[in-house]
């Protein structure tokens, strides 16, 4: 599977995940309540959306002009990182205003979802490509 059809496909499942994810962390980790926490999750996760094909457009852009091919836990990481520090920018200051806590607690909340999500994103996108195959810009 390559081109539009893979990206909907990777941010449909990994967003729909996500949002049940968020939900459940935010009520129990964050002590807020199921429409605080629900509204923050899909929030963060239409943001994700937008930013996860403008990420994946870019990334694959730089990867197909890379010599080496493939994706090794280096590129993985990179991925991962890469695109997790982009949302950290974005969601501090959403979930500061929305769940009514300071900057600094958000960047704190938002710092034990950006390591949970890294972990997550790396896995994912490791299983994503087992069982759909790797883009086109990673084959040799």
């Amino acid at each position: 599977m390559q081109g539009l059809k893979r990206k909907v496909v990777y941010v449909s499942l990994f967003e729909t995940i996500a949002i049940g994810l968020t939900s459940t962390g935010l009520m129990l980790m964050g002590g807020h309540d199921a429409g605080h926490a629900g509204t923050a999750a899909v929030a963060s996760s239409l943001i994700a959306i937008v930013w996860n094909f403008a990420f994946n457009t870019m990334f694959e852009a730089w990867e197909a002009r890379q010599a080496k091919r493939g994706r090794d836990w280096k590129r993985r990481a990179a991925h991962a990182i890469g695109f997790e520090g982009g949302l950290l920018l974005v969601l501090v200051p959403l979930f500061a205003w929305w769940l009514n806590i300071s900057l600094w607690e958000a960047l704190v909340l938002d710092i034990g979802l950006l390591i949970f999500f890294m972990i997550y994103t790396y896995i994912f996108s490791l299983a994503f490509d087992h069982v759909f195959g790797l883009p086109a810009s990673a084959q040799g």
